[in-house]
């Protein structure tokens, strides 16, 4: 049935986490400044969403896919596809994607200094990728956002390996990380033949000389094949748009068949272009019933162990998303809904994410208050909702009958 209604989810990527000693046991969330999504609270319903469904990896992929509508038990096939095809890299049948970080290891110490390689540039990163491509012209490597590329291969080796996440294993010896089972020995083989190119590489040299951490080796994870999950509009009758810096997000969007909008000041870091991206919301609306606005700091900011980062980067996402999206709803002659709402946590004692359930609060037409005081952890506990799978969050925003 068509509808007027107009439905945004805010999500900040990683916001939830655990009581922190040094806030006086609160959590970043709880610390923050953020009245607009403890207004969101204090006006609408909450509770928990189980983003993670038990037994399954704590990604951003998984979580992300649930809070988009769709159960990961039945479409997820992996997370490097889905970047594929944010990229516009097609994949065969038989085709397997890695995702392919460009990483700062100690080689002296061989520990993981860094995931991102310093957050390196996309046209650092992407020189660095192509050099690797012309030395492994069997490679068939794609560049991509920053630290985040992309390896494809023909065939299935490597896809049942077990590869970890180089953002798990922060400041800890990569030894015992290194892919290991099925199809193992060719992944490592690849990733250990990209240091000699990678140490002498120009962009590399420049960065030790800026005194910034070189790209020094690639890291293969998170391997798949290309999905089959319906169009978002097949699931719930309406069409829609997802904002997000990062290829993951933009990807599920392609598969989801929704709207894929770039925001070019968009970066994914603490710098992103908040405004563009409530800009890109509002005018989506106009066009589209639903917008997923993703903004990915914070769980940056918990990667790197950033305390007063990570609150800064809630208190940001808060200001200069939530509230003026609110306010240009508001301004709308629609009826509208708004969900705010982590995807996972991502504990700075940890750097990682867990499986958690994670608060979420829905505000706008029809919908009465529950008694929840302000958006947190804890307060998500008390909210009239329960905990939920979060998959079901689409369907109670929407009203529509959850899909079996």
């Amino acid at each position: 049935m068509e509808t007027k209604m107009k439905l945004v989810i805010l999500l900040g990527d990683g916001m939830a986490d655990h009581p922190i000693e040094e806030l006086g046991g609160k959590t970043p969330l709880e610390a923050a400044e953020t009245p607009n999504m403890d207004r969101i609270a204090r006006e609408g319903v909450g509770g928990l969403a189980r983003n993670i469904p038990p037994g399954m990896p704590p990604g951003s992929d998984i979580a992300n896919l649930s809070v988009m509508g769709y159960d990961p038990k039945k479409y997820y096939s992996g997370r490097a596809p889905l970047e594929a095809a944010a990229m516009g890299v097609p994949l065969g049948p038989e085709d397997v994607a890695f995702r392919c970080n460009l990483v700062t290891v100690d080689r002296d110490r061989r520990i993981m200094v860094d995931y991102s390689a310093g957050h390196i540039s996309s046209e650092e990163g992407r020189e660095l990728i192509e050099a690797l491509a012309k030395a492994e012209p069997e490679a068939r490597l794609h560049p991509g956002v920053s630290y985040r590329n992309l390896l494809v291969q023909g065939g299935d080796e490597g896809l049942h390996a077990v590869c970890t996440p180089p953002h798990d294993i922060t400041g800890q010896q990569i030894d015992g990380y290194l892919p290991k089972g099925e199809g193992a020995a060719a992944l490592r083989e690849i990733m250990l033949e990209s240091v000699p190119i990678l140490k002498e590489h120009p962009v590399n040299l420049r960065r030790a000389k800026e005194g910034k951490r070189p790209a020094n080796m690639i890291w293969l994870w998170g391997q798949g094949k290309a999905p089959s999950m319906p169009k978002f509009r097949d699931i719930w009758g309406i069409e829609g748009a997802v904002i997000s810096a990062v290829d993951l997000l933009k990807g599920m969007g392609v598969y989801a068949g929704l709207e894929v909008i770039n925001v070019p000041g968009a970066t994914g870091v603490l710098d992103t272009d908040y405004e563009g991206k409530v800009a890109a919301c509002l005018d989506a609306l106009d066009r589209v019933d639903f917008v997923f606005l993703h903004v990915e700091a914070p769980d940056e900011m918990s990667h790197d162990g950033l305390l007063d980062g990570k609150i800064e980067a809630i208190r940001r996402f808060d200001e200069r998303v939530v509230g003026p999206v609110l306010a240009g709803l508001e301004r709308s002659d629609h009826e509208w809904r708004v969900a705010v709402l982590p995807d996972h946590p991502t504990p700075l004692s940890l750097r990682t994410h867990t499986d958690e359930p994670v608060p979420f609060a829905m505000i706008g037409s029809g919908i009465e208050p529950d008694g929840m005081e302000a958006f947190s952890e804890e307060e998500g506990g008390r909210g009239g909702c329960g905990t939920v799978d979060g998959w079901r969050l689409m369907g109670m925003l929407s009203e529509k009958p959850i899909p079996n």
